[in-house]
């Protein structure tokens, strides 16, 4: 069932795996890779599907059990074992899935997706898919909008609270990337109507040091939804990313980190009271 991820690393010491959103690629963790690759050996990845990797194989459903195993799979490639692992929004849920199936050292999930109530999902799907359906508009119309402040906005406040922080290019690559990718619509499908939960993956005590880290700010999965999660899940820190929207790592790379960083420290410091 192997599908090889496209990523990018830099730095050294414990890996750490990022994982982003739907529709996403891994450049949504740019803001933050450079400060933490002097901490980690920082492994940046596309889900299969999305950004530069390929779809899962043939007859394989996209299902978190699914996909969380096709990442695991790769962790052999990358030459790691159990690393630590942070993701934003659908990544974000991948982190726990990985985390609850004990493949991994720790989670950071930045506004993961899959704690739905009914409201919720409603307003996530109506939130997300202009996005996705604007992305179809012609490459030449993309890349001028991506150039005037006002298109920047529009094709970014849904997802950042500062959408004004990224630059022409940043902008008119993501959209390149939400039109592109294969994938974007089996996970949609997957995750919203479904709500992408399972008991396996969503309920229970953690195996692992797991933190939620919810932006005050986000207009696709209200901060609301971490009460879900918090009556799921049993151990997990819980963290508001002050003015930060659903994908924190521009709005405020420092919280972002600092978040990482204390996750994998409770990891650190389980490890060495068992030793």
């Amino acid at each position: 069932m192997l599908s090889e991820l496209a990523f990018t690393r830099r730095g050294q010491g414990d890996p750490l795996v990022l994982l982003h959103g739907i529709g996403h690629r891994h450049a949504a963790f740019e803001p933050v890779l450079d400060e933490l690759a002097r901490h980690y050996d920082v492994i940046a990845a596309d889900l299969p599907g999305l950004g530069d990797s390929p779809p899962l194989p043939a007859g394989v459903g996209y299902s978190a059990e699914n996909v969380a195993a096709a990442i695991t799979e790769n962790f052999a490639l990358w030459g790691i074992d159990k690393p630590h692992v942070a993701g934003n929004s659908l990544g974000g849920l991948l982190s726990i899935a990985l985390a609850q199936r004990g493949d991994v050292a720790s989670a950071t999930g930045l506004s993961p997706a899959g704690f739905f109530r009914p409201w919720s999902l409603l307003h996530a799907t109506v939130t997300l898919l202009p996005l996705k359906l604007g992305s179809y508009l012609p490459a030449p119309v993309l890349k001028a909008a991506s150039k005037l402040t006002l298109g920047r906005f529009l094709i970014g406040f849904t997802l950042y609270h500062r959408p004004g922080r990224y630059s022409p290019e940043r902008v008119y690559g993501d959209a390149l990337a939400m039109k592109k990718g294969a994938g974007f619509w089996r996970y949609f499908l997957r995750c919203f109507p479904l709500g992408f939960t399972s008991p396996e993956s969503f309920r229970g005590s953690c195996l692992v040091p797991i933190t939620i880290a919810w932006g005050d700010k986000d207009k696709i999965l209200h901060k609301s939804q971490a009460k879900l999660a918090a009556k799921r899940m049993k151990g997990v820190e819980f963290v508001t990313l002050k003015d930060c929207g659903h994908v924190p790592m521009g709005d405020s790379p420092e919280q972002v980190i600092a978040a990482i960083r204390a996750t994998t420290a409770r990891a650190e410091q389980g490890a060495s009271s068992v030793a």
